[in-house]
């Protein structure tokens, strides 16, 4: 554990701080992220040992609470601000909460404003799902020599912005274990291989929750069956519930509260000289 200052000027202690995790590329150890979304989630990303969190902007005080030594950062949409004076507000309020880093999938000017003011940027990079339609769809990418070269242009052009770290989505292998070496960033994968300085899956695909998960997915557990038969126990308990209200049958004798013993004829009497 470190002994740091917040972004908020508060004292804490963190598992990892910005500076440990740039020393940690090339070391050949690797960090696990998830991104969990609410209370129970965080609690057990904690208990499990999850190196580092990624939360919405709405989860970050939360997670602060629960996760209090942890490497957190805090997520914007893509479509959640629209000037640079908003974006900028978001952030250092994000920051001032609690937050190590800030993600956002806006513009190379975005990211050289936040960077300016010190604060820690994760950028994205490959399958970014908000520009798929310029992609032509859901593609992987760095396959080709000539996707891997626009990939390694793109890297450049964020560490000059001063972007810190980048999730790696749905990039070839062989791609990011090459680009990894040729930049500063750190590269937090998802779904691209045996790759990266930080491996980043989705909860709902890391305990099977996503009936229709992505290829690069992996559930080690199977939640979603849980969930199903939970759906089921509840829909069969509200179904006996109405049917036996509907038969004047509940709530049965056991839960009903009873006067004590001569009271209720001593009430008859009073209701009768009413």
């Amino acid at each position: 554990m470190k002994n740091i200052y917040t972004f908020g000027r508060k004292p804490g202690m963190r598992n990892y701080t910005v500076k440990d995790l740039q020393d940690l590329k090339g070391s050949g150890r690797r960090l696990t992220m998830c991104n969990p979304a609410n209370e129970g989630e965080i609690r057990a990303c904690v208990e499990a040992g999850i190196d580092t969190l990624t939360v919405w902007d709405r989860d970050i005080e939360l997670a602060r609470e629960l996760a209090p030594t942890h490497f957190v950062g805090s997520a914007m949409g893509w479509g959640q601000f629209v000037t640079h004076d908003e974006i900028l507000r978001h952030a250092m309020g994000q920051m001032e909460a609690g937050a190590d880093m800030y993600f956002t999938n806006r513009s190379l000017p975005v990211v050289e404003m936040l960077a300016r003011e010190g604060i820690p940027v994760q950028v994205h990079m490959g399958l970014v799902p908000t520009f798929s339609h310029w992609k032509g769809g859901l593609k992987a990418v760095g396959r080709t020599a000539d996707e891997a070269m626009e990939l390694y242009r793109t890297f450049k052009r964020y560490e000059d912005a001063g972007a810190f770290a980048c999730e790696i989505e749905c990039v070839a292998e062989e791609t990011l274990n090459l680009l990894n070496d040729k930049t500063s960033i750190v590269t937090i994968s998802l779904g691209s291989g045996n790759a990266g300085d930080v491996i980043f899956l989705f909860m709902a695909d890391i305990c099977g929750e996503d009936e229709n998960a992505p290829r690069h997915a992996h559930a080690f557990r199977n939640l979603g069956k849980l969930h199903r038969e939970m759906y089921a126990e509840r829909v069969a308990a509200l179904q006996e519930f109405t049917a036996e209200v509907h038969k004047n049958a509940f709530p049965y004798q056991e839960q009903a509260i009873t006067m004590r013993d001569g009271e209720l004829e001593q009430l008859k009497e009073a209701l009768d000289k009413t």
